[in-house]
């Protein structure tokens, strides 16, 4: 198995995380993929709360520029106890 990626970098890539409805987790999301791409802008941020406002997906779009970047940011957002499920 080939250790090189599919994926051409640097590239747009969508990260997304799902957790309860609250401001600390819309805080703590957006910093877990700050830890590792800098500063975020605001357009690059999406939410979607669900029908009955318990849980929010959010998504964020970062410009990935490598394969250890993408992993760091998932074990971190994948190793979180507010993070339900990240994709």
């Amino acid at each position: 198995m080939s250790d090189e990626s599919v994926i051409e970098f640097p590239c747009k890539f969508p990260i997304k995380m799902m957790g309860r409805d609250t401001p600390e987790f819309r805080l703590t999301a957006r910093r877990l993929v700050e830890n590792h791409v800098g500063p975020l802008a605001e357009d690059t941020i999406q939410t979607n709360v669900s029908g009955k406002g318990n849980f929010v997906s959010i998504t964020v779009t970062v410009t990935a520029i490598s394969q250890q970047q993408l992993d760091d940011i998932y074990r971190d957002v994948s190793g979180h106890e507010d993070v339900l499920m990240a994709l």
